[in-house]
């Protein structure tokens, strides 16, 4: 059974078929030559699209034997992740014995080389839905495992009107920022799909956790590191601080965070470099000393090993492209 708008609780004037964006991809469609072309509404809608940025975004409206009504088929997936987010309609993932239906605010999440084959659910007269392609940052790590998984793609079903349109603003939002090309729209773009994944594991983590909130000496720890990310703390440092035996904070934060107390510093460090890398001017060795490195050296293997380039390289890419890093990815449509 389909779930139109009214079907969500306290949905009130919402309306996503009004979305300004499908009524300009169905204008570009009707277009002759245009529908697999190179404009950027719709080409990554088809078969071909070259997904080799690190965050695309966009919908794709697919009505009953219309240009976009197909299965996709990709055995091997993606190198990097996709989440969806129906908006109209329904769509039909899978077939066989472990088919299924997603409706109106149903999420999916696709990690790399899980297999990709959905389309338009056959019994729905449409399936719209909005999509971002990304590569994570280090630190999401433990927000992109959600507890229902079949064949390894996550399923978040949230029949919730509130929850709905936060999700489909914030997903709006992410295109639109990462449609321009400045860097700070494009950390933006980013912190906008943090929300949805942080929401996301919000949702999934309320019955397993029991409400139980994250130990506020882990929170204290955190805060402590973030604004001393150029000083050379330790875990027995941190711990003494926060009034925690080393072990018991090690802990602690493994359990709260999801990873070690030395790799969330890493990864806080690794972000705050991007940042300056793509806004300053700063020599590699001083900014290295500027996120808490005194070695360069050592300071540039844990950037390549966290981003998959050299700080240079990442500087370089950011230049030419007015924002992140390009990363490679399969032919495909998102």
């Amino acid at each position: 059974m389909q779930h139109s708008a009214e079907d969500m609780d306290d949905q009130g004037a919402f309306d996503p078929s009004q979305d300004p964006q499908v009524q300009r991809i169905f204008r570009k469609l009707r277009r002759a030559g245009e529908s697999s072309g190179s404009d950027l509404d719709v080409a990554p809608l088809f078969p071909g699209f070259p997904f080799d940025v690190r965050l695309v975004a966009g919908i794709t409206p697919i009505e009953r034997d219309g240009p976009l009504d197909f299965f996709i088929d990709r055995p091997n997936g993606m190198r990097g992740w996709i989440i969806n987010l129906t908006v109209e309609g329904a769509g039909r993932v899978f077939d066989g014995p472990e088919s299924f239906v997603v409706e109106q605010g149903d999420l999916l999440l696709f990690p790399p080389q899980a297999v990709h084959y959905y389309g338009r659910d056959p019994a729905a007269e449409k399936w719209w839905h909005r999509w971002v392609y990304f590569q994570p940052r280090a630190y999401w790590r433990n927000w992109l495992q959600w507890e229902k998984q079949v064949q390894k793609v996550h399923v978040l079903r949230r029949r919730d009107g509130a929850f709905f349109r936060e999700m489909f603003r914030l997903f709006v939002e992410v295109e639109k920022l990462s449609m321009l090309t400045d860097s700070l729209s494009a950390d933006l773009a980013f912190n906008c799909l943090e929300h949805i994944l942080l929401s996301c594991a919000r949702v999934e983590r309320a019955a397993q956790m029991k409400n139980v909130p994250i130990d506020e000496r882990v929170l204290s720890a955190c805060t402590l590191i973030s604004t001393n990310l150029q000083q050379p703390m330790g875990v027995r440092e941190i711990a003494a601080e926060v009034c925690l035996s080393p072990s018991r904070l090690s802990h602690l934060f493994h359990k709260h965070v999801g990873m070690g107390i030395v790799q969330w510093r890493d990864s806080q460090r690794i972000q705050y470099a991007m940042q300056l890398l793509r806004v300053t001017s700063v020599p590699i060795k001083s900014l290295s000393q500027m996120v808490g490195y005194d070695d360069p050296l050592y300071f540039s293997r844990v950037f390549r090993r966290q981003v998959g380039m050299s700080p240079r390289a990442f500087r370089a890419r950011s230049m030419e492209v007015g924002d992140e890093p390009a990363e490679h990815a399969s032919p495909a449509r998102g």
